[in-house]
C-alpha cells in the first residue's frame, strides 16, 4: 500500500512548518499579502494546516463549499492565484518535497482555482 503525502512527509508536524513558512512568504508578497490584513492569522494558519494535510491525503478533509464560502467576496484575481501557487511550490521545494508530489499538490490547489477566483458580473 502506498504512504499518502501526507504520511510520506511527516504528517501534521512538517505540514505545520510547511505552512507557518507558506504564510511568512504569503504576508510579504504584494500580491497576496494584502489579503491577511485582517485576518486572524493563528486561526487561518491552523484552517490551512488542515486543508493543506487534506490536500496531501491526511486525515482532514474540506469540501468546495466550505472554501467558497470562506473566501466570498475576496475578489481574488487570476494572477493573485498564480502568484499563490508559485509560493506554494517554492516552500514546498525548500521543504525537500519531491517535484511530482509538487505537481500534485499545486494541481489540488489549480483545480479549485474556478471556486476561489472572483468572476466578473455580467449582469
Amino acid at each position: 500500500m502506498e504512504k499518502s503525502l501526507f504520511d510520506k512527509y511527516g504528517g501534521f508536524s512538517t505540514v505545520s512548518k510547511i505552512v507557518l513558512t507558506l504564510y511568512d512568504r504569503l504576508l510579504e508578497d504584494d500580491d497576496v499579502g494584502p489579503f491577511f490584513d485582517d485576518v486572524d492569522l493563528s486561526r487561518l494558519i491552523d484552517h490551512q494546516t488542515k486543508f493543506v494535510s487534506s490536500l496531501m491525503g491526511g486525515p482532514a478533509s474540506f469540501s468546495d463549499d466550505h472554501i467558497e464560502r470562506a473566501h466570498r467576496g475576496m475578489q481574488i484575481e487570476d494572477h493573485q492565484f498564480d502568484r499563490l501557487k508559485e509560493i506554494v511550490a517554492e516552500v514546498l521545494t525548500d521543504f525537500d518535497v519531491e517535484g511530482p508530489d509538487i505537481a500534485t499538490i499545486v494541481g489540488a490547489f489549480e483545480a479549485r482555482r474556478n471556486i476561489l477566483i472572483e468572476k466578473p458580473d455580467v449582469n
